[in-house]
């Protein structure tokens, strides 16, 4: 017979999200270095159009909210909406 297995803790949950919101964030902010305003926009399009067509094997729903981040750093009123002020 099988023991049953202890409920998952609370504070792992807790870390993974900020796990992951730390990579967002990191991955956001290269994007903006690297990437010059207009083919962010394009880009962050490109995205959300991809995330459409989630139920492909390459391409998934993961993509449309990074795609609406993306193109709003050229947005500056959505954009700051996003991080606060």
């Amino acid at each position: 017979m099988t023991q049953p297995s202890d409920p998952p803790d609370p504070a792992d949950a807790v870390d993974r999200a900020n796990s992951l919101k730390g990579v967002i964030r990191k991955t956001l902010a290269f994007i903006r270095r690297h990437v010059p305003p207009g083919v962010r926009l394009l880009l962050g399009l490109v995205l959300i159009v991809g995330g459409v067509f989630g139920f492909l094997p390459v391409l998934g729903f993961w993509m449309i909210p990074l795609g609406i981040a993306v193109a709003a750093m050229d947005i500056t009123p959505i954009w700051r909406y996003f991080i606060g002020k």
